[in-house]
């Protein structure tokens, strides 16, 4: 009987010693996660936070810009055969110019009825006017073509072959640089460089040291593509076979906003 009972304080023991070392433990695991969360010790509300912006100007090396061809017909045949050969003319002169059949879209193409209202013989009375009832009285076919133009050089001479061909309107053109990453990580390291100066200056007049970056946050990466409106180009165009479309330069841009820990 006595080994017995020796035996059962033996494993109480045991599963005593057990539950304490558990117990320390979680209560070991618990300051280390307030520590690392910095609510012990630390605040997060010693930080600093400063800006810097990049600026790369580069001029562009691709011209985009998209030509309609509006034709009316009584069936949506007759105005799709008076449509079709504009658009054939048009592109083949693209590719006489040298433009890739992979630079060459087409961004829409609808087919709208076009209506006749036709007012009734009765006379409006004190009652009103009778409605009058809308006929269709042909179709409108309209066909626009994106065009991404390689050698800025041929710009000028393509919109004005363009409107030789015939093509209804010509718009919204841009002058793009094609391939730009190399640009906005120029710009980007620009903007991450003063940022970083900016924050070393104000730890020196502050007396505090710089810690570890806490939050990283970029806007306004991109650029300003030079372009010309509608009206703008339309008048161009009217004026002068081969419009003089200047390619300016583009500027890339990047800001950046870098948190720090201080100490």
């Amino acid at each position: 009987m006595k080994s017995y009972f020796e035996e059962k304080r033996g494993i109480m023991l045991v599963s005593s010693i057990a539950i304490l070392i558990l117990a320390i433990f979680l209560i070991v695991q618990i300051v280390i996660g307030i520590k690392s969360a910095h609510l012990l010790g630390e605040s997060t509300n010693n930080v600093i936070t400063v800006t810097g912006q990049g600026e790369v100007n580069a001029t562009p090396d691709t011209a985009t810009f998209t030509f309609s061809v509006i034709k009316n017909g009584a069936t949506t045949a007759a105005a799709q055969s008076a449509a079709d050969p504009i658009v054939q003319k048009a592109l083949a002169y693209l590719k006489d110019q040298g433009v890739a059949d992979a630079d060459i879209q087409t961004q829409g193409y609808d087919i709208n009825p076009q209506y006749t209202y036709n007012q009734p013989a009765v006379v409006c009375n004190s009652f009103g006017c009778p409605t009058s009832s809308p006929t269709i009285s042909g179709y409108e076919v309209n066909q626009t073509v994106t065009v991404k133009v390689r050698d800025l050089s041929k710009v000028g001479t393509i919109l004005g072959g363009l409107t030789s061909a015939g093509v209804s309107s010509e718009s919204n053109i841009s002058f793009i640089i094609d391939k730009e990453d190399d640009l906005k990580n120029q710009a980007r390291s620009q903007a991450i460089q003063k940022a970083q100066d900016q924050a070393k200056e104000l730890a020196k007049e502050l007396g505090v040291r710089l810690g570890d970056i806490t939050n990283f946050s970029e806007q306004g990466s991109g650029y300003a593509p030079v372009m010309f409106k509608d009206a703008s180009v339309g008048a161009m165009v009217a004026s002068a076979p081969t419009p003089s479309v200047p390619a300016g330069q583009n500027t890339i841009t990047s800001n950046v906003t870098i948190t720090y820990e201080i100490r």
